[in-house]
């Protein structure tokens, strides 16, 4: 497993060595501390950390400020991987101003190493100014939950002709714009696969197929922790939920028939001063 810091230049050089890159979200210290020693390339700190973490509906309600306080654990727990954070909503939209300086809190105040923002041709101007200042930026397209009312729901994008054309343009764009990957979420792998070709930098694709550079998924619906959805996509390597539970039900059993704690649990007391007590 390689020990080696993962970097921005890393991330670019795996797409001309053709090694995948492979990406999880991450909330908190303890599990960045986990999936860093496991040897995971790079780290986000999505705003999906509304709804698996904050318990929201979508994604849209999370601040600037939760997601800065969120990303700050992470950090803390990070040695090896890449480490980038969402722009919540209304963070990138106002103004190009807005954008910079709300990115560079994620640099100063949140010790991210690149942001992660959503949208093409609309947010184009704010990715070029955030690039200026000489930060990172990762582009997502496809099915942006941002956007989620727009869409109607979460719906797989691109499925027709103008709309895969409309998705390989926006693609260029940010490329062109400075941006160092894009994440494809929610597209047909055949489109996934064309942008992919067509793009000098890498895509991290989420529910668009094995032609992507790299994959990305939320921890929660890697491990089984997260029961309100599990969309298509998501493969789950390990039902953590079921023996968190079975845990937890053992624990309370436990308790209740006064199992634990137990001797080896407990610390003593010389009997004499029991005694004189």
């Amino acid at each position: 497993m390689a020990t080696e810091k993962f970097t921005i230049q890393s991330f670019k050089s795996a797409k001309i060595e053709k090694r995948p890159i492979s990406m999880l979200t991450a909330y908190d210290y303890a599990t960045a501390t986990l999936l860093d020693e496991a040897g995971v390339d790079t780290l986000l700190v999505g705003d999906s950390l509304g709804m698996v973490m904050l318990g929201y509906e979508n994604t849209l309600r999370v601040t600037m400020d939760e997601m800065i306080h969120h990303t700050k654990a992470v950090a803390r727990g990070t040695r090896r991987a890449l480490l980038i954070a969402d722009m919540p909503f209304l963070s990138y939209h106002v103004s190009v101003e807005d954008a910079i300086r709300n990115a560079g809190r994620f640099i100063q105040e949140g010790h991210a190493e690149g942001v992660k923002l959503e949208g093409g041709q609309d947010v184009i101007e704010k990715v070029r100014g955030i690039v200026k200042a000489q930060i990172p930026v990762l582009g997502h397209l496809g099915l942006t939950p941002q956007s989620l009312n727009v869409f109607g729901g979460f719906k797989v994008q691109g499925k027709d002709l103008e709309a895969a054309r409309r998705l390989i343009d926006d693609a260029l764009l940010l490329q062109d714009a400075g941006v160092f990957g894009i994440v494809l979420e929610c597209v047909p792998d055949q489109l996934a696969r064309v942008i992919s070709e067509k793009l000098e930098i890498p895509t991290i694709g989420i529910g668009a197929g094995p032609h992507c550079d790299g994959q990305v998924l939320v921890i929660q619906d890697l491990l089984g922790t997260f029961r309100r959805m599990r969309p298509k996509f998501v493969k789950t390597y390990a039902e953590m939920g079921d023996s968190t539970v079975n845990a937890v039900k053992n624990y309370i059993e436990d308790v209740q028939q006064k199992r634990f704690p137990a001797k080896e649990h407990s610390f003593q007391m010389e009997p004499s001063l029991v005694e004189k007590l």
